[in-house]
């Protein structure tokens, strides 16, 4: 009996294994959380508006990191139809920003 329940356990494996194993290209994306520990979830039209845009990449000494607030040395792009939501490129890395706090929400690779 253990045999033929390992046996079924194994086969459910194999035909699962193909579909843990498709592959999709994605972005890296890094994501906030509020002081209460809430996910800041950014909307889909809101990166999709961030990843097609084109504009000069800000050099700033060290990594950009969710949560940092970045210094007013740094001009972002308020999101149009989203102003909740600014995006701007520093060190080569698409970030979006809570243009109130200035501070990262997510860092796209």
């Amino acid at each position: 009996m253990r045999i033929y329940i390992a046996a079924i356990g194994v086969a459910g494996l194999a035909m699962a294994a193909p579909a843990l194993a498709q592959s999709t290209t994605t972005t890296t994306v890094t994501t906030e959380q509020s002081a209460a520990g809430n996910v800041i979830v950014v909307p889909d039209d809101v990166r999709t508006y961030v990843t097609k845009q084109q504009t000069r990449s800000v050099v700033l000494e060290g990594p950009v990191v969710v949560g940092q607030a970045l210094p007013d040395t740094v001009e972002y792009q308020i999101i149009p139809d989203n102003d909740g939501y600014a995006y701007a490129i520093v060190n080569d890395r698409r970030v979006i920003i809570d243009p109130q706090t200035r501070s990262v929400i997510e860092v796209y690779d």
